[in-house]
């Protein structure tokens, strides 16, 4: 006997949505948030170029990066930036509408990178540059500084390839045994 009333369509609805690649949109906010309250907390509270050891790889710092990845292209205004910040993320919320149900990963991968690149744009967006503050070192080789966003997008990124990889030799191995039949 089938339950009738409001309630099991609410839960259906809800678990509907929970299943949903759009539902992942929080994880993005949350990158958002926490993102911008550790460059506050470190324009706050550490100055400029100072060096704070953390332990015998890491540093907190307060960097300011005008260009991409590794301060590349830092000579482009910081509205080259933005634009490009916008249009991804305009990209990434298409795609996560478009493709609706059923990936997981790569809705939790997409929403970081969003999360992550709206981070970056906020910064451009009302400083001009990035707060970096993340400083990994060994010796005296220093990878170059970088933040919250940053992670994000990077973890993003590899969680997107990973499922790529893991999609590809699914669908290989899937040809494969089609082909021996």
């Amino acid at each position: 006997m089938r339950a009738t009333g409001l309630r099991p369509i609410l839960e259906e609805m809800i678990l509907r949505w929970q299943y949903s690649n759009p539902y992942w949109l929080w994880l993005a906010a949350v990158i958002i948030a926490v993102d911008q309250i550790t460059k506050q907390l470190v324009v706050r509270h550490i100055a400029r170029f100072e060096e704070i050891a953390v332990n015998e790889f890491l540093n907190l710092t307060h960097r300011h990066n005008t260009g991409a990845a590794f301060s590349s292209f830092s000579s482009l205004p910081p509205w080259v930036f933005i634009v490009l910040g916008v249009v991804v993320s305009i990209g990434i919320l298409i795609w996560l509408r478009r493709n609706l149900y059923g990936q997981l990963l790569v809705a939790i991968s997409l929403c970081l990178i969003l999360g992550g690149a709206l981070g970056n744009v906020i910064d451009r967006a009302t400083r001009g540059y990035v707060i970096d503050f993340i400083d990994f070192h060994v010796g005296n080789w220093h990878y170059a500084a970088f933040n919250v966003a940053d992670m994000a997008i990077t973890v993003g990124a590899v969680l997107l390839l990973l499922d790529m990889f893991m999609n590809g030799e699914t669908e290989t191995t899937a040809k494969e045994s089609k082909n021996k039949t």
